[in-house]
């Protein structure tokens, strides 16, 4: 069982997610399992503040250490082994390989951090264990950035989905793959026909074709 603890200031904006088809299905049969942590409890002062302005200037405001490492502290006191993640633009980019890895380590103790504002101090990074980025822009915080991680990696699990090889045939799960065309019915569809072979039963010649309409991302 795989387990994540997001730490994040809008709970609301990723629970919905987590509580529906696939996702849900994981938590229903003790695939994994989810919960919240309101950075915002571990906030200073009587305004439960968690960031402020940068040294040297500059526009926006950054995530504090103080709330965060206490956050991140108090799910540690409970599970020392968790691991922590991080969504930045620094951080490696993620992939289907990682998603597998992070999948193939139940059982686990994700904490998920996400981000707001300008960005965070520098020192949060000393406790931070993988620094993850989802590609070369920025979005407004890290809840989207953790549910996609989360998505990848539960679905991997074995018994969330369907298929024993429906997550090993798909795109990219050998590096850059692109898994081959498929179709369903109706055969003829305003004049788009499914392909003779996967409609001849051999099995020899449909896995020639696939193989051969298999591609690589560019």
């Amino acid at each position: 069982m795989i387990k994540f603890t997001i730490i994040t200031l809008f709970q609301e904006a990723v629970e919905p997610y987590l509580k529906s088809s696939m996702m849900e299905k994981a938590v229903r049969k003790g695939l994994a399992e989810f919960d919240f942590v309101n950075l915002r409890d571990f906030g200073l002062g009587p305004h439960k503040s968690v960031d402020d302005t940068p040294y040297g200037g500059g526009d926006g405001m950054l995530l504090r250490c103080e709330p965060v490492f206490a956050a991140i502290e108090s799910v540690k006191a409970k599970n020392p082994d968790a691991k922590v993640i991080l969504p930045t633009p620094v951080g490696e980019i993620w992939n289907q390989k990682m998603a597998r890895d992070f999948a193939g380590t139940s059982p686990a103790h994700y904490i998920i951090l996400c981000p707001h504002y300008e960005g965070y101090d520098e020192r949060i990074l000393s406790i931070v264990d993988h620094k993850i980025s989802l590609g070369k822009y920025v979005l407004t915080g890290g809840e989207l950035p953790a549910l996609i991680m989360i998505d990848s990696i539960v679905r991997l699990i074995p018994g969330v989905l369907g298929g024993e090889q429906s997550a090993e045939i798909e795109s990219f799960s050998e590096g850059d793959n692109l898994e081959y065309p498929q179709y369903t019915r109706p055969e003829d569809f305003r004049g788009m026909k499914v392909p003779e072979v996967l409609l001849s039963g051999n099995h020899g010649e449909i896995a020639k074709w696939r193989e051969k309409h298999s591609g690589k991302s560019k």
